[in-house]
């Protein structure tokens, strides 16, 4: 047994040695592999926004991909250029400065302020032909000029907003929408100085230097990409008001305000409904409809035939918000009923009359 082992032995130990040889070439070879790794972010860095090279970007940092080609640029905005062919351009960020311009490798001074970011696209592409044959550009905006824009009223969280590029609709979203108690009409105010509102139905008010429009949220929501959604502008005003009531008042068994909600326009039979309907002395074929006259204090008043509305023979009559709606008495009922009353209180007396005749 003894020489049995001693022979075992000699037998494996060049075995053994391989093995060691074996074990130091691989971890060899690992130490290799994690060094050759470790040296590979050096080699081929990640691309990395400059603007926002390390540090947390913040909400005005961030790229906004889906920033629109045709915001306006402006003062304080800073906007990343991208042209492959040019290293002393591409994927650097510039400011726009207090004057409008951006300072430019090759081209020089470009004026950006008050342009799309299409039209400073085009004019730097123009500029650049000069030295490069068919320059690529590409403007991202990656930091906002901190404008306010003023959300105020019936929003589920009003407050001052910064702008960022934001059109109506982008703004609703971010206030978390309408309260339930809110009018279905949204007013922008906005200064001269930033431009007309571009709708057709904005109002100009030359002696305070506003315009103004009201804009219905049904054209906001049942259009894909509704012209009402317009970009707004710096210390643009959005406000609600509560939601917008009509009224009913005379011969209906409850007169008093009823709330629009949600909807722009209600039927005179359903306010009707709404209101418990006519008393007995109601006229029930005419009611008189109060309109407001936009820009008085005056009312238009507007006679509906309820009885042909009832037939079949006209459409029901839609009212709006701030309309008043009057139910008069009937004339015939509202002379004979008082005659009807004063025979039956002297009826006693008439026949206690003809007794003692």
């Amino acid at each position: 047994m003894v020489l049995f082992g001693v022979t075992l032995r000699v037998i494996l130990r060049p075995w053994r040695a391989l093995l060691y040889l074996a074990g130091l070439l691989i971890a060899f070879l690992s130490f290799s592999a994690a060094v050759w790794a470790q040296a590979q972010p050096n080699r081929f860095p990640q691309p990395q926004n400059p603007a926002t090279a390390g540090q947390t970007p913040g909400p005005a940092q961030q790229v906004v991909p889906s920033i629109r080609p045709t915001y306006v640029l402006g003062s304080n905005d800073q906007i990343l250029i991208r042209v492959p062919q040019s290293e002393e351009i591409n994927d650097r960020p510039f400011r726009i400065d207090a004057d409008g311009f951006i300072n430019l490798p090759l081209v020089g001074r470009v004026k950006a302020s008050g342009s799309t970011v299409q039209a400073v696209e085009a004019d730097i592409t123009e500029k650049l032909k000069q030295y490069i044959r068919e320059p690529l550009v590409s403007i991202t905006v990656v930091q906002f000029r901190s404008e306010p824009v003023f959300v105020m009223g019936e929003f589920k969280a009003p407050g001052i907003y910064p702008l960022e590029g934001r059109s109506l609709v982008e703004m609703l979203s971010t206030t978390g929408g309408l309260l339930p108690t809110a009018s279905r009409r949204i007013k922008i105010t906005r200064r001269s100085e930033y431009g007309r509102i571009p709708l057709p139905q904005a109002i100009e008010d030359a002696d305070r230097k506003l315009s103004t429009v009201e804009i219905s949220m049904t054209a906001l929501s049942e259009n894909l990409n509704p012209a009402e959604d317009i970009v707004l502008k710096p210390y643009d005003i959005v406000s609600v008001e509560r939601a917008e009531r009509i009224y009913i008042s005379g011969e209906i068994h409850k007169p008093g305000p009823i709330e629009m909600g949600v909807r722009d326009t209600l039927p005179i039979s359903q306010v009707l409904s709404e209101a418990g309907g006519f008393t007995p002395e109601a006229s029930r074929n005419r009611v008189r409809v109060l309109r407001p006259i936009t820009g008085t204090s005056k009312r238009a008043e507007i006679d509906v035939d309820l009885k042909r509305v009832f037939e079949g023979r006209d459409n029901d009559f839609p009212l709006l918000p701030g309309d008043v709606l009057f139910v008069p008495r009937a004339t015939a009922k509202a002379l004979l009923t008082p005659i009807g009353v004063s025979l039956i209180g002297g009826l006693p007396y008439i026949i206690i009359s003809a007794i003692l005749r």
